[in-house]
């Protein structure tokens, strides 16, 4: 799903109250990790990660790893912390975090 700046901007806003729900460590990425961050983000849709890991370029591609796992979507990266976005159609209409069209 590629989202516009109006709809990164509203789900930005929507993040910004979230604590980081996944926490990646020193030893990355582990199957046991991806399958416990898979079942988050089918439940909530749009979650924080923090990733403690040595560099900027480590964190990026750890955050792309992930994002490329689980069909996700980058929304914003502050530091060590990601904010991840993937609709749940599988979720109840009145249930799932409506995003704006424009």
């Amino acid at each position: 799903m590629d989202l516009n700046e109006h709809q990164k901007k509203f789900l930005r806003g929507r993040g910004h109250q979230l604590k980081p729900l996944i926490i990646v460590g020193d030893a990355g990425l582990s199957d046991s990790l991806l399958a416990e961050f898979e079942s988050t983000l089918a439940h909530h849709e749009l979650i924080k990660v923090r990733v403690r890991v040595g560099d900027r370029a480590a964190r990026d591609e750890i955050i792309q790893q992930m994002c490329a796992a689980s069909s996700a979507e980058l929304i914003q990266r502050i530091g060590n912390v990601a904010l991840l976005f993937r609709q749940n159609l599988k979720k109840k209409p009145e249930k799932r975090i409506r995003i704006p069209s424009r």
